[in-house]
């Protein structure tokens, strides 16, 4: 597979080096096929430089951030997936059984809902609560933190403050 000129591979080896330092030190492992990993890379890469943010390559972007929130790599169905099927949809992602061989990967039904299903699929915009701040949950990892404004980073898995949601 040809990763472009020379600068390109050169972006695709720091992004890989970056993404799995990130992966690691968060408890997260990537994908032990560096081939693959930076397949992926590549098209992350391009989705970021179409878009403007790294949409999963493995999903249709729409080229509309707000819209395209839950695909920016990592994604918001993630954790499911590795939790139920071992790895993330593309596969970028792997849990320790798959790296050791334990597990096998298999077929990942997407877990991305369609259309208007996708805006409130949480369903927390209907409910009144009266708390001293507002919870903010980050739809990557999960971390939950309450204050006036969500992080401009998640601690935890560093995503940006635009992936956290208000949770209550």
């Amino acid at each position: 597979m040809s990763n472009g000129g020379n600068g390109d591979s050169h972006k695709i080896d720091l992004y890989y080096e970056k993404l799995f330092g990130e992966s690691e030190f968060s408890g997260y492992h990537l994908n032990s096929d560096t081939d693959f990993v930076k397949a992926l890379i590549t098209g992350i890469l391009a989705n970021e430089k179409r878009y403007g943010y790294p949409s999963c390559p493995c999903r249709l972007a729409s080229g509309v951030r707000k819209e395209d929130l839950d695909i920016i790599c990592p994604c918001d169905y993630r954790d499911a997936d590795l939790n139920e099927y071992g790895s993330c949809f593309c596969a970028l992602y792997v849990t320790e059984a798959m790296l050791t061989g334990n597990a096998r990967l298999s077929s990942i039904p997407d877990r991305r809902p369609l259309g208007e299903n996708r805006a409130n699929r949480h369903g927390f915009e209907d409910r009144i609560l009266t708390l001293p701040l507002p919870v903010w949950r980050c739809r990557v990892c999960g971390y939950l933190c309450a204050r006036e404004y969500a992080p401009g980073t998640c601690p935890v898995c560093k995503a940006s403050q635009e992936r956290f949601e208000r949770f209550l």
